[in-house]
């Protein structure tokens, strides 16, 4: 399936400052990720930015940018503006990749991608969850599925709540039990990337602050690819910056 890569990258971040231009082995954070893409087989990767700086150092390395007005709320707000620049079709598919995954394993982006059909709009992926730590941790977004592999719910707390096991203890999993972890990765067709924006925030979304209950609350059919195996974590922090450091170093 033909598809195309927008990374979303503001230079501002709470953590992590001026974050997308992180030094990664001599080439910026954001520069990585583009070239990750680039692994996919996306028929274009471009990155979606509001600042100069940004969109500099795109060009010294010869990745697409395109800068975006600075007042979008969401990544996938400004998403939608380069979709909207660069002149896709409504079936076109749009892969939103986080400026901040320079490890990401390319076959995600395109296992994400293959989800998306004339009934389904929007895709995202997951992974089997096997820590006690993490099925009760709720920075650890889960997500439940019907039988088609469509997503019933997203959520911080731990479902599906496993009750008579969990009544007895909460120290260990019980035997085929492994709730499943939402990994952060989207692909939309364009014609629903482009009506997004317009969708009334719901109280899901602004209870548990998941964005992606927005388009549950709305009837819009979420596929998820499960994928085997946690991917790689993403650099939110600089203890993150330094790991991945090592990988480019080694």
């Amino acid at each position: 399936m033909s598809f195309t890569v927008i990374i979303p990258a503001r230079l501002a971040s709470t953590r992590l400052p001026n974050k997308p231009l992180a030094d990664l082995g001599g080439k910026p954070m954001v520069v990585r990720v583009a070239e990750r893409a680039r692994e996919s087989g996306a028929a274009r990767i471009v990155v979606a930015t509001d600042h100069a700086d940004i969109l500099a150092a795109c060009a010294a390395h010869g990745v697409d940018a395109r800068m975006t007005r600075a007042d979008h709320p969401s990544g996938t707000d400004r998403i939608a503006e380069v979709a909207r620049e660069l002149g896709l079709g409504e079936d076109e598919v749009v892969v939103n990749l986080q400026g901040d995954e320079p490890l990401i394993d390319p076959a995600l982006l395109a296992a994400c991608a293959s989800r998306i059909n004339v009934d389904v709009p929007m895709a995202t992926c997951a992974h089997p969850l096997s820590e006690v730590a993490d099925v009760f941790n709720p920075n650890v977004v889960k997500v439940v599925l019907d039988k088609a592999g469509r997503a019933l719910y997203f959520s911080r707390a731990t479902i599906p709540w496993a009750r008579d096991a969990f009544v007895a203890s909460r120290e260990t999993l019980p035997a085929g039990y492994a709730p499943l972890r939402h990994i952060g990765l989207y692909a939309y067709r364009n014609a629903f990337l482009q009506a997004y924006p317009g969708l009334e925030p719901a109280p899901l979304e602004q209870v548990e602050a998941l964005e992606q209950l927005r388009v549950l609350w709305h009837g819009y059919p979420i596929a998820v690819h499960v994928t085997d195996s946690a991917p790689e974590a993403g650099v939110d922090t600089p203890e993150d910056l330094a790991r991945v450091r090592l990988y480019y170093e080694s």
